[in-house]
């Protein structure tokens, strides 16, 4: 078990560090306090995992790209949202300005015990490139969808950019000592079947073909946050090892159509770290009835939120923990 958003600001450890760094992305690219920040939860609730902390917008920042986080509003980019600006886009990364995210992987799996996953991420190309086009996040990420559909072949050109920029991304973060990598695909649910088809799983399809071209054995979990029904296809034609679920995830359809073929990895609702009590309890029994019988990562259907209580998180791993099969 572990969990989405695991180092964040629910953990005071976690908010005396940021202060420390100054501003997030000065936390992100200082390696020695993004190595702290990882192992923070490894030590207090000793999961079995740990996920690099970055960010997913890193990999545009190393295309060219002005990124800023305005604090209490989220990230702020430069606006990909013309053709003619779109243009404008650096067509390779620059690995060099990410060599302070390698330099904390390598920090944190010498610091970890053996037996502890490190898990490197990049964000899925549709997910990113929503931030890009818009310059923000939005409710329903609207700048992006339109222009996939007004101008689909500039829309293609930053999702090509980004499928190639995530291959060398991702092959690095295995250099540096990830031993598994995971696909975020937060928007992904919003996307009509055709669209999804295009935009989700085909460019997670090409970029888990790009890391095994170099790296056979390379194990990749894909999360298309939201994609409901559409699971089958994206496991079967992603060829991913694993797929994390969200909350609202059908779980017959889960265990028949999807667990039967990769692990699956998720999905209790993080509203329920805030709630507690016999609702907590509950919603872990849940998932354990659902998904113990095969191969399961226990983990949230989303990141943790700032507001969630350290003493559910105690709760939901002691349970967990317990739990027999």
């Amino acid at each position: 078990m572990w969990m989405m958003r695991q180092a964040g600001r629910y953990l005071p450890e976690y908010r005396a560090t940021r202060t420390e760094a100054g501003s997030f992305l000065d936390l992100c690219f200082n390696p020695k306090l993004a190595a702290e920040v990882t192992l923070q939860p490894i030590r207090r609730f000793g999961f079995d995992a740990a996920i690099i902390f970055s960010d997913i917008l890193v990999v545009p920042y190393a295309l060219g790209r002005a990124v800023r986080f305005e604090v209490g509003e989220g990230p702020r980019l430069d606006p990909l949202n013309s053709p003619d600006l779109v243009g404008t886009l650096n067509g390779a990364i620059d690995l060099g300005k990410l060599e302070p995210v390698f330099e904390a992987l390598r920090i944190v799996r010498s610091e970890l015990a053996p037996e502890t996953t490190l898990i490197g991420f990049c964000g899925a190309p549709f997910t990113v490139a929503t931030y890009m086009v818009a310059g923000q996040g939005t409710s329903d990420q609207h700048p992006a969808r339109l222009m996939a559909y007004q101008h689909p072949g500039a829309f293609a050109k930053i999702i090509d950019v980004l499928v190639e920029s995530s291959i060398q991304y991702l092959l690095k973060q295995l250099e540096a000592g990830a031993d598994v990598l995971q696909i975020f695909d937060t928007w992904g649910g919003i996307l009509p079947p055709r669209e999804f088809e295009k935009w989700c799983i085909e460019p997670t399809r090409r970029i888990v073909e790009g890391v095994r071209k170099v790296k056979p054995d390379a194990k990749i979990i894909g999360f298309p946050r939201g994609a409901g029904a559409l699971l089958p296809a994206f496991i079967e034609r992603t060829g991913v090892d694993a797929v994390s679920i969200d909350w609202t995830a059908e779980p017959k359809m889960v265990r028949d159509q999807v667990q039967t073929k990769v692990a699956v990895q998720g999905n209790l609702d993080p509203l329920l770290l805030i709630a507690g009590g016999s609702a907590l309890d509950q919603g872990v029994d849940d998932v354990l009835k659902n998904f113990s019988a095969g191969r399961h990562i226990f983990n949230l259907g989303h990141g943790i939120t700032p507001d969630a209580s350290i003493a559910h998180v105690e709760q939901m791993v002691k349970r967990v923990r317990a739990f027999k099969g």
